[in-house]
């Protein structure tokens, strides 16, 4: 069995959570230093990042893959399935690990060759959607020219990358709605103020933020996920709580959405004779693929044998966002065979795509130098 796969398997059967990633982390360091790979005294917990480095005086892009799992029980009936009671690779994490681990091995073997250096960024934290910040607080992606993240697509045949100028993934916003009334009984409503009605028409009113308030030809979201309130049948409570995402793609829309979601969740509950308290936690802004840099990524694919397709646009998040705040670059899909979808406890990998995924890496960040270095 290839070093690929074994790095592979071993992965996907120690899964780790966000900001747990001890063991996982431990084995990135020794299969680095294996290679013989620099390992940069960066103070990070877990993760950590490391660098091929050819000519020193020459331009610097960055490869990055995230290593945490998921809470989700495996399924997936693979020989090498999870270990971790309860926690899953169900995201592609082990994949990506794997697939940079042999993108550094293959550079290494040519470092004397580079006209540059490679940064490889094993980041933690992802599912958690603040690990590139972990990062980021460190030097890692100082003089950084360009950098690439690669991420599984079930929707993808093997040997076949998805790539999509712009937003590739949506931002990743949460908000909290705690709607305040007057507890009574319910048989006498008319002696409280009942929150959960007011709560009700702060559900169904906040879907016409999208449907009246976004351009009908950009992509966004408004989910409540989490609605909670009361504790037994005949008592009407003194609050109800709601919770839910809000994904776009543009940045308008991001900055307009809470506004109106605050003014409905006030509005509606002062017409219901309640009180509305509004709280918004911003996550990673919308990747941001770099058009340049895009068709420069299609381009060495196909120089690999591999079939390029447009990316279909989606929802999903994805902090690899803040890299491209610090250096252009690009987020690409990679397929793994059409398999049960991201998240899902049958999500499996078909270990085929790992090589073609691990050889395009490696030549997409010496191309990269390369084209720099001119």
């Amino acid at each position: 069995m290839s070093l690929l796969k074994q790095d592979f398997e071993w992965l996907h059967a120690h899964p780790e959570l966000s900001y747990e990633e001890y063991e996982t982390t431990q084995y990135i360091r020794s299969r680095l230093t294996e290679a013989g790979v620099e390992i940069l005294p960066y103070p990070l917990e877990t993760g950590l990042v490391a660098q091929v480095q050819g000519n020193a005086e020459g331009p610097v892009v960055a490869l990055r893959a995230d290593i945490d799992a998921l809470l989700v029980k495996e399924e997936s009936g693979v020989p090498y399935a999870s270990c971790n009671a309860g926690k899953m690779h169900a995201c592609g994490h082990d994949f990506h690990t794997a697939v940079l681990l042999d993108a550094a091995r293959k550079l290494q073997a040519k470092k004397d060759s580079l006209p540059g250096t490679v940064r490889l960024i094993f980041q933690p934290g992802e599912e958690r959607s603040d690990g590139a910040l972990k990062i980021l607080a460190t030097p890692a992606m100082q003089d950084v020219q360009a950098v690439f993240a690669l991420h599984t697509a079930p929707w993808f045949p093997v040997g076949t990358i998805g790539v999509r100028n712009g937003a590739a993934s949506a931002s990743v916003d949460r908000f909290e709605i705690t709607v305040k009334g007057q507890g009574c009984h319910a048989a006498s409503p008319e002696k409280g103020t009942d929150p959960i009605v007011a709560a009700a028409a702060i559900v169904s009113a906040a879907q016409t933020i999208v449907s009246r308030n976004v351009s009908p030809v950009h992509p966004a979201l408004v989910s409540i996920t989490h609605l909670e309130a009361g504790t037994t049948w005949n008592v009407i409570p003194e609050s109800a709580y709601l919770e839910g995402t809000v994904r776009t793609h543009f940045a308008a829309d991001r900055e307009m959405i809470p506004q109106r979601l605050e003014a409905i969740a006030k509005g509606i509950a002062a017409g219901y004779g309640a009180t509305a308290e509004f709280t918004w936690h911003a996550g990673p802004p919308a990747t941001d693929n770099d058009p340049e840099w895009t068709a420069f990524a299609a381009e060495v694919a196909r120089e690999q044998g591999i079939t390029v397709e447009e990316d279909p646009a989606n929802m999903l998040g994805e902090d690899f966002s803040w890299f491209q705040q610090k250096a252009p670059g690009v987020y690409i899909h990679a397929g793994v065979g059409l398999t049960k979808p991201l998240h899902n406890p049958g999500f499996t990998v078909d270990e085929a795509s790992l090589e073609p995924a691990a050889g395009y890496s490696a030549a997409l960040a010496q191309a990269a130098l390369e084209k720099l270095a001119k």
